[in-house]
């Protein structure tokens, strides 16, 4: 199973402190809007996501149908055939993608020790 290209989405509580620390090890700004409290910043792969106010913790996350640059893949599992996969599993989702709809769509479950994980499709 390919979950997609992967980030840690992080819980800000400042995003201008936040930028200019992940600045000083080497990430920038690859996305987002600081006025509206959201930054994606890249270092090579490795993705960050700064979310100030948005949710209440650090979030793993997965996008189906990109690159690590968010470009589209010519072939990928859609997000509804890896929820119905994981559910065959028997993982239990804390949200689910509407499975007779098309494009975008995400669910949300978390591991063993509670930390959330959101599979989110753009496509």
């Amino acid at each position: 199973m390919h979950l997609g290209n992967f980030s840690v989405s992080l819980n800000v509580k400042d995003i201008q402190v936040s930028k200019q620390f992940y600045e000083t090890l080497g990430f920038s700004v690859f996305g987002g809007d600081a006025s509206q409290n959201w930054l994606i910043m890249k270092n090579g792969d490795a993705t960050v996501g700064l979310f100030q106010g948005m949710f209440d913790k650090n979030i793993l996350t997965f996008n189906p149908g990109w690159n690590s640059n968010a470009e589209k893949l010519d072939s990928f599992t859609d997000i509804r055939d890896l929820q119905k996969q994981l559910k065959a599993q028997g993982i239990t989702l804390d949200t689910e993608a509407d499975e007779q709809s098309t494009g975008p769509a995400s669910f949300m479950l978390k591991d063993p020790d509670g930390n959330p994980i959101l599979v989110d499709q753009h496509l």
